[in-house]
């Protein structure tokens, strides 16, 4: 039963760290233009990413540039919109968006027109159609982007919390984390991956596989192996695994010279 998971165990010194963001790293808001990122995350992250050795990335439905914008002036190893972007520890980006879709997009905004509280969110590679607002819109929605994906196979529809999004076929969190895996720094560490919605299951499937840790983040049923309460449980998560960190780093350092 999901309420049986456990908490997490601590972060080990060997360990490749992926992380959401909505709902895991910061608290969902009514639309995604508005979140607040918790004051203290920017330098939490860059603290664990320096003492992981690198191995960190963010794992987002949101596309990099974005997640770039809340947490500068980091630019940390992402995938974004679902793995349909991948920038790596070095750099580079790639990016998977196998046709134009703006005639989807326009249709969406009409469709926002007609019912102002849903909200569109266009990427590069895909669109999102957020229905939090008037959850009782979910099946007007779900019908328009079935009809506007009946003659686009090189794309399909991920269902998320009160959202639904339109993304290239193929593209998932847990092959971006798959992807992490086969690079330095991540290759030969131990994956553990938080994230709270259904999206990330792939990303759970992906760290299990490698006898990792999958963290689920809310009482949602899940295929992870642990479970931590909200954002500020995984927020403590993290200062423990930074503090943890910083003793094991300071015990790996050579005793000095005494005069």
């Amino acid at each position: 039963m999901a309420s049986l998971l456990p908490v997490p165990p601590h972060l080990p010194a060997n360990a490749a760290l992926f992380l959401d963001f909505d709902g895991s790293l910061v608290p969902i808001a009514p639309t995604p233009d508005i979140i607040a990122v918790p004051a203290g995350l920017v330098p939490l992250l860059r603290d664990l990413q320096a003492l992981l050795g690198g191995a960190l990335a963010i794992i987002s439905g949101r596309e990099i540039a974005v997640i770039d914008a809340f947490l500068q002036p980091l630019q940390l190893p992402c995938a974004g919109a679902h793995g349909a972007q991948r920038r790596d520890a070095a750099g580079h980006q790639c990016d998977d968006a196998p046709g134009d879709i703006s005639a989807v997009i326009d249709a969406c905004e009409q469709l926002a027109q007609a019912h102002p509280a849903l909200y569109v969110e266009p990427k590069q590679s895909g669109v999102a159609l957020h229905y939090r607002r008037d959850p009782s819109l979910e099946d007007l929605c779900l019908r328009s982007l079935q009809a506007m994906l009946a003659h686009r196979p090189q794309w399909t529809l991920l269902r998320g919390k009160q959202v639904l999004e339109m993304l290239p076929v193929g593209a998932s969190k847990g092959r971006a984390i798959q992807a992490f895996m086969q690079e330095p720094p991540f290759s030969g560490r131990t994956p553990f991956f938080l994230g709270d919605d259904i999206s990330d299951e792939s990303g759970f499937a992906a760290v299990l596989a490698e006898r990792g840790v999958a963290i689920k983040v809310g009482a949602d049923v899940s295929c992870a192996s642990h479970r931590l309460d909200g954002v500020e449980a995984v927020y403590h998560w993290l200062q423990a695994a930074c503090t943890q960190q910083r003793m094991l780093s300071a015990l790996r350092r050579p005793a000095e010279v005494q005069p």
